[in-house]
């Protein structure tokens, strides 16, 4: 181990997992418990993929998060131990200190928004909006501790660019709309049971794998830094999980999705690993791709996107959108020529007295493994799901320890 690298804190790590796995256990246990209060304040919806039309407490993800938030207030004393207890202390690190609080007043913020939008039910606009306000308390935590926006440029374009690149105020911007990103692609990654929680952790053990391989690398400080945030949210996502896995007795609502793609934000950007994590995003980034036409209204969008239950049969099949012929653009005639040409849209087309309707398949990867597999049933689409998020992840793995060999020098 090199003179200037400090080594592993195995104690705080260990506490941190100690007090990761009484979250766990506190999850398991309060989701039932409040129930009831979720309901009698009215934050509960149907199943609309499930015959029996029983209400399902919504908005779960608050109480997961506030567990988290809870394991890491108690938690911000344990990595500067040694200042408080002996005289191993040289020099009491405020920069890891801001470092931490700030990552904390982020996610905060993004609970607190995330309900907001579960209460009030806010239109997508404000959904991107939430996320970037939710990100400055990080953004300026980046500025004071770090400052640097110089990137190396990948091998085929140092030719144009040179070996490094200072992109300045774009850096800040591309870090703002990462957060937006983490926040929203889980969001619209949804509609079956388990699928929200079940994406997040996967996405979270992955991160945690990775902060452990590079324990050993030149930047273990900042590995260390993203499992103390990892490993709690790992723990309290998996209680959560276990409601939310079908058939699911509870709903995670948007707070959980904010909550989580602020998690992983913080420990990208703070952990200077956010290509890496995005690399772990691979089904939510095809999702993402694939959605841009109806994210975007140039193929009309309906409110609800999710899969439709055959209750003959008990399986989902895909949900489609209905429009007039006239009401869609040329773009939005193209775009559809093209995706059916490629397999990737069910389109059909009808007479209906003067106007002539156009029908497609919603734009969403779940739609797209169900028009691939055919009628499925939803714990096997939420599992296969899963199985593609793990895949995800292992392309990653590839990616960032083989084929990043081509772009970087390592």
């Amino acid at each position: 181990m090199p003179a200037n690298m400090s080594p592993v804190p195995v104690l705080p790590l260990v506490i941190n997992c100690l007090m990761s796995a009484l979250g766990c256990m506190a999850t398991l246990k309060l989701i039932p418990a409040f129930k009831d209060h979720f309901i009698s304040a009215r934050l509960c919806g149907m199943d609309l993929n499930k015959t029996t039309k029983k209400e399902v407490p919504e908005s779960q993800g608050v109480i997961s998060g506030t567990v988290f938030l809870i394991i890491l207030f108690c938690f911000i004393p344990v990595p500067f131990l040694s200042c408080f207890v002996g005289d191993q202390c040289t020099g009491f690190p405020h920069n890891e200190f801001v470092q931490l609080i700030g990552a904390l007043l982020a996610i905060c913020c993004m609970i607190f928004l995330g309900f907001a939008d579960d209460v009030l039910n806010l239109q997508w606009r404000h959904k991107l909006l939430l996320p970037t306000m939710a990100s400055l308390p990080l953004l300026m935590v980046y500025f004071t501790n770090f400052g640097n926006t110089v990137i190396v440029v990948p091998k085929p374009f140092r030719v144009l660019l040179g070996l490094h690149l200072d992109l300045g105020i774009l850096y800040y911007v591309y870090m703002g709309m990462l957060a937006v990103f983490c926040t929203n692609a889980i969001n619209i990654l949804a509609g079956i049971n388990g699928i929200e929680s079940g994406q997040a952790l996967f996405i979270s053990g992955s991160i945690i794998i990775f902060n452990l391989l590079e324990l050993g690398g030149d930047f273990r400080d900042d590995h260390v830094f993203s499992l103390y945030f990892m490993i709690p949210f790992f723990f309290t996502t998996l209680a959560l999980f276990y409601h939310n896995w079908y058939p699911s007795s509870v709903f995670v609502g948007d707070t959980f999705c904010y909550f989580a793609g602020m998690t992983f934000a913080v420990v990208g950007i703070l952990g200077h690993f956010s290509k890496t994590m995005l690399l772990f995003f691979i089904p939510q980034v095809i999702n993402f791709v694939y959605s841009l036409p109806q994210l975007f209204h140039v193929v009309p969008c309906p409110r609800h996107r999710l899969p439709r239950l055959n209750p003959e049969t008990g399986k989902l099949w895909m949900s489609y959108s209905k429009f007039k012929r006239k009401d869609l653009s040329k773009l939005g005639h193209l775009i559809l020529q093209v995706a059916e040409l490629l397999k990737l849209l069910e389109v059909r087309r009808a007479q209906e007295g003067d106007d002539e309707f156009i029908e497609c398949n919603n734009m969403t990867l779940i739609n797209l493994v169900l028009k691939l597999l055919g009628p499925t049933h939803e714990r096997n689409l939420t599992a296969i799901m899963l199985i593609i998020q793990v895949m995800g992840s292992v392309m990653a793995f590839g990616i960032r320890y083989h084929l990043v060999r081509l772009f970087y020098d390592v």
